[in-house]
């Protein structure tokens, strides 16, 4: 048989249990044509490559990203960075800036709440340092924003605009006024992107061309998006621009995307545009076929739902569906043939999502066929640790996370929760369905999107000298507990045909397999045995997608 490629004498991990290693392989029209030994190759005709002994893994499967929200970011940044001690010296800092910098349309600035050491900012205050145009002041983790008026009123929000999700997604308010604080996506995504639907087609392909070129040079060849909240109609602007690459052959990476679903009572409208969705952005390398809900928030703001109570101010958080509510979407995501993938920083969300899916389990038994995602999971519950492998949720972690200093996190979890957090090998030993994600909300240099860097901190759980890395201090310690640590094998799994299942795509994607898209990384050096302080630094010498170097 004439082939395309033949491959000979390399160290090949495939991904696939059945044949798990390999010395020679085969392409021919995209996909693999054989797998195996050096004998099985005397079946096929073509130049024969020589690897002289170099690494060969599947295409990297980044399962959970954001590729819409970075888009409207390239245009739309974050702003200053300012680091003051104490909120005066923050309102100080933006002051000058406003005074030094006349005549900019919107001011902003980026801030960890942690620098205002308890106190909180208002309106007023932001309105006295800039009464004539708009401010805008980013929080740190990306899920907060404080604004001034003149923003306020651009988007008619005052003292009776309701909350998009009560106790999740909310504006703060103050003896019954809104603030100019508001909480999680729903509220701030359609202010601080609110002028990204003005942005030419060109714009948006340059914005998503850095990102296609990093996934080329890093040997990404699978993502999944996992949405935007609170402006769908951006989204859909990417979405379009997406489906015209393809459309072009400009697609070197398959995208398999999702609607984001704010509240429980939006669930049945947002199903059926998700299924127009699935309609209208159905190309080679685009699908939609999956809903994402953001169940909770982030730990640091005390928006993440937690079982125990926050040990700093005692609440625990809210979801944004009960777990009844769970259910009934999953009998409604099962007719229509649709998958759910959602966002449990908290115990509390993800233990909302089991008990959701274990009472549907109990009412539809085996016909039950959604593929369940929780992502991130920073904290658990120990009596939930089993029920992911029993009730068959997959989980996503995001493993450059796993590294830091506990004591930072102990002010709101309480010294022993703290030393207790991304449990992942404790549930990937449970035999539950675990996969390895980058999640960002913004491109910048992309260091933060390398997998690498995800699969050197999932191993070391921690962030040295050695490690290629943007915007993380070093923590040479290990993160607790020291025993959550993964080895490399479960890395390259957790980056390739874990996260196909998770997607739903393995029967094409995620191992070496005779019949599978022909999508592999070439290495130089053997990645099984590389040292892993310093892992974030591997590249790729060659990459495939669908057998075409695109490197």
């Amino acid at each position: 048989m004439k082939a395309d490629i033949i491959i000979k004498n390399a160290k090949i991990f495939t991904s696939d249990s059945d044949n798990p290693q390999a010395s020679a392989l085969v392409v021919k029209d995209g996909t693999f044509a054989y797998v195996g030994d050096e004998a099985g190759l005397a079946d096929f005709e073509g130049e024969v490559m020589d690897l002289g002994g170099k690494f060969i893994m599947p295409g990297i499967i980044d399962s959970h990203v954001h590729v819409t929200i970075p888009v409207g970011f390239e245009y739309a940044p974050m702003g200053e960075r300012i680091e003051p001690d104490g909120k005066q010296e923050a309102l100080d800092i933006m002051a000058k800036y406003v005074k030094e910098n006349p005549g900019e349309k919107r001011y902003r600035f980026y801030l960890e709440k942690k620098f205002l050491k308890g106190e909180d900012i208002v309106k007023e205050e932001l309105d006295a340092i800039c009464p004539d145009a708009e401010l805008q002041i980013q929080e740190g983790e990306g899920h907060s924003i404080w604004v001034n008026s003149k923003i306020l009123e651009k988007h008619g929000i005052n003292d009776d605009t309701p909350d998009p999700i009560p106790g999740l997604a909310f504006y703060v308010r103050k003896d019954g006024h809104v603030t100019g604080n508001m909480y999680e996506g729903a509220t701030e995504i359609p202010i601080i992107l609110d002028s990204s639907m003005e942005l030419t087609d060109e714009q948006v392909d340059a914005a998503l061309q850095r990102w296609i070129d990093f996934s080329v040079e890093f040997g990404v060849s699978a993502v999944f998006d996992s949405g935007l909240p609170g402006d769908a109609k951006f989204h859909e602007k990417v979405y379009k621009r997406l489906r015209a690459l393809d459309e072009q052959g400009k697609l070197p990476v398959y995208v398999d995307g999702c609607l984001v679903v704010n509240a429980e009572n939006v669930a049945r409208e947002g199903l059926e545009e998700l299924k127009r969705f699935q309609r209208e952005y159905n190309t080679e390398h685009l699908k939609v076929h999956t809903m994402k809900i953001f169940m909770d928030g982030t730990q640091k703001i005390h928006t993440a739902a937690m079982v125990t109570p926050y040990a700093d101010i005692g609440t625990t958080g809210s979801t944004a569906f009960s777990a009844e509510g769970i259910a009934r979407l999953l009998k409604d995501l099962n007719d229509a043939d649709m998958d759910l993938h959602l966002h449990t920083v908290g115990e509390r969300a993800s233990r909302t999502v089991l008990d959701g899916v274990e009472m549907a389990r109990k009412e539809m038994g085996d016909s039950l066929h959604v593929r369940v995602t929780c992502a991130h999971l920073e904290i658990q519950d120990d009596a939930d640790l089993d029920r992911f492998a029993k009730l068959g949720v997959f989980a996503n972690f995001t493993p450059h996370w796993h590294a830091g200093d506990p004591s930072y996190s102990a002010v709101w979890l309480g010294e022993e929760r703290s030393k207790k957090q991304f449990r992942c090998k404790t549930l990937w030993d449970s035999g539950a369905h675990v996969a390895w994600s980058s999640d960002n909300i913004v491109f910048m240099d992309f260091m933060t999107w390398n997998p690498y860097l995800g699969m050197e901190v999932g191993m070391t759980r921690m962030i040295t000298d050695k490690t290629r890395h943007y915007d993380f201090a070093r923590c040479a310690e290990v993160f607790p507990p020291e025993d959550e640590r993964m080895d490399i094998e479960e890395m390259l799994l957790g980056f390739t045909i874990n996260g196909a299942v998770q997607l739903g795509i393995e029967d094409t994607k995620g191992s070496i397999t005779a019949g599978k898209d022909a999508d592999f990384l070439v290495f130089d050096n053997d990645l099984l045995t590389a040292e892993q302080e310093g892992f974030s630094f591997n590249k790729p010498a060659d990459v495939y997608f669908g057998g075409k170097k695109v490197n």
